[in-house]
């Protein structure tokens, strides 16, 4: 008996979420008769400006054996080790933190750090500040790249910064060159056979382009997905009030650091993307809450750039997801999919994770529907908890100086996760027990909960924090930064690859 043969995908749309779905599906199916095409207009932008990622784009690279060298400097592209966010929280000493990326290093000060946010959580004095205990907030202020030296053994965990467009460039040409076919086309519906499959995409000039496995990333328009096949779109506006964001460059001001600032505003946040060539700046904010004009005005404010003839983009966002990412034989990868705005910087991830585990998926079953229940569940239990960390960086924020930040402090639309974890949190239960309780794969771990909260200053009010008692052997955090200096000092001063 034969084995069944990988499909023709057929992807709409370009951009860094379509290419990077049509490079690792070309890379899983290609040698064995797979066939890849991409079709996307000329005519029609993308949405992406400057980008931050998580590490999982470094695992794309890596699986598909793409050096740093090759694809870095093509893209304007740094390293990022964390997200600074600043004045998130009004309590002294709390107004900053940094969120790693963590490494092997880490996990040597990490217990340290949790046992000190448990004594700090029960109102006993122990330092539990997150950027007293990890290695990237070491490297990071101190403009640190993240490759050690040869002699020093421990890697660091690293994303990065870059520029969408070239991004999506670089990877179409790389792509084409290994046997993806690309057609500029501009295409105008979508062919449903009579079971209600898509069987091919009608272009403007009338040719046809036919496949047996379609995947949507057209962007919130979302034709295939939700046009065409009509897949449920979820939205999360009662948990995120983020609806806008307006964007601009400017120069570099400052020595590049890898890191993506992300600083509190009025009605959201700014962030602060370092590239080789310039600085991307948006500001995501909430239409309810701050006009399009009011909202320019406060980033340019805070920029530099009032004075400045530099246009400003605005773009909407349409945050949620779709109930199932999967549809009949259409895959929704990218905006098409899901957005959930990019406080952690999480789309790539999710179009990454999105494509490997669908490959995975489809050819357990035989490159059948077999397991599309199955994977729509993860899927949705990734969105859902990437959601829920997003929302407790609002919920819990100690900012009282606007109603948007009083309204998010005040936010009861929360998931029962969520909940749970807050609830942990103050009634001083293992938040790592907690998180495997709620999920099997957590979307996020112990760490990266305990920095937020911890990031914060969510602890009792200073005036109730009492000394804690010899037996509960308080970490020392000058011997954790004495370990973390020496280990910084094996790694070079950033520079650009």
């Amino acid at each position: 008996m034969s084995e069944p043969k990988p499909p023709h995908i057929v992807v709409l749309g370009g951009g860094s979420a379509g290419w990077i779905t049509a490079c690792l599906l070309h890379h899983e199916w290609g040698a064995r008769g797979g066939r890849v095409t991409v079709v996307e207009s000329s005519d029609i932008g993308i949405i992406g400006v400057g980008e931050g990622s998580t590490p999982q784009l470094k695992a794309f690279f890596d699986h598909l054996g793409l050096d740093e060298t090759e694809w870095m400097p093509a893209c304007d592209a740094t390293y990022k080790l964390g997200i600074r966010f600043t004045g998130w929280s009004e309590r002294e000493g709390f107004e900053s933190y940094f969120h790693p990326f963590p490494g092997p290093v880490d996990l040597h000060s990490e217990p340290q750090f949790v046992h000190n946010c448990a004594l700090a959580r029960r109102g006993f004095e122990a330092p539990a500040h997150p950027d007293d205990w990890f290695l990237a907030a070491k490297l990071a202020d101190e403009r640190k790249g993240p490759h050690p030296s040869a002699n020093f053994p421990f890697p660091q965990s690293y994303g990065y910064h870059f520029d969408a467009h070239k991004l999506g460039a670089f990877l179409r040409e790389w792509a084409t060159a290994r046997g993806v076919e690309h057609l500029d086309r501009r295409v105008a519906d979508v062919e449903l056979d009579d079971a209600g499959d898509v069987a091919a995409l009608v272009c403007k000039n009338g040719e046809r382009i036919e496949g047996e496995l379609f995947v949507d990333c057209s962007g919130f328009r979302s034709i295939i997905a939700q046009q065409a096949l009509g897949a449920e779109f979820l939205s999360f506006g009662e948990n995120l009030f983020a609806d806008r964001a307006v964007v601009m460059p400017t120069e570099h001001g400052a020595p590049v650091t890898p890191q993506t600032e992300a600083v509190a505003m009025s009605t959201g946040w700014r962030w602060s993307i370092p590239l080789t060539t310039r600085v991307g700046n948006g500001y995501v904010y909430s239409s309810r809450y701050i006009s399009d004009e009011d909202a320019e005005a406060e980033v340019r404010a805070a920029i530099g750039m009032t004075d400045s003839e530099q246009d400003a983009r605005f773009l909407q966002m349409k945050v949620g997801r779709v109930r199932d990412s999967w549809t009949r034989n259409c895959l929704a990868a990218g905006l098409s999919q899901g957005f959930i705005e990019p406080l952690e910087a999480t789309a790539l991830h999710i179009v990454i994770v999105t494509a490997l585990e669908f490959a995975r998926a489809y050819e357990a079953g035989g490159f059948t529907p077999k397991h599309r229940d199955a994977f729509n569940a993860s899927i949705a239990a990734r969105y859902e908890g990437i959601r829920d960390y997003i929302v407790a960086h609002y919920r819990l924020n100690q900012r009282t100086d606007s109603q948007f930040w009083r309204d998010n402090a005040g936010n009861d639309a929360l998931s029962d996760s969520l909940k749970a974890m807050m609830t942990a949190w103050f009634t001083h239960k293992d938040i790592a027990q907690t998180a495997a309780e709620i999920s099997r794969q957590p979307t996020y771990a112990s760490l990266s909960w305990h920095c937020l909260f911890a990031g914060y200053g969510t602890f009792p009010p200073p005036a109730k924090m009492q000394p804690a008692p010899p037996q509960a052997q308080v970490a020392d955090k000058e011997k954790a930064q004495a370990m973390l200096a020496a280990c910084a000092s094996n790694f070079p001063d950033y520079a650009p690859v």
